[in-house]
């Protein structure tokens, strides 16, 4: 799985860098079929974390934001473990 972690408007953080590759590892328990995951950090007044996670061939994309990186990080996470875990209902219902 290739993971890429971005910083725009704001210089890179290896605390929130760590994080972002910790929530990306948690997402592979969830689903095994994974081909790339992306996370952003952006600061325009709010700190916003931004994951984008290609799965099967759909892509799963999920913002959060707050006063607090990892405030926002969390949150993210919280959801695209949400989206996961409908994806993969969703493609055992096909089946």
């Amino acid at each position: 799985m290739q993971t890429k972690v971005t910083f725009r408007h704001l210089k890179s953080r290896p605390d929130l860098q760590e994080a972002a590759l910790e929530a990306i590892k948690k997402f592979e328990k969830f689903s095994d079929t994974i081909t790339s995951a992306s996370v952003e950090f952006s600061s325009d007044g709010m700190n916003k974390v931004k994951f984008t996670v290609v799965v099967q061939g759909d892509t799963l994309i999920v913002e959060e934001s707050s006063e607090d990186f990892m405030k926002s990080l969390r949150f993210a996470a919280d959801k695209m473990v949400r989206q996961l875990k409908k994806h993969k209902e969703k493609i055992a219902e096909r089946t």
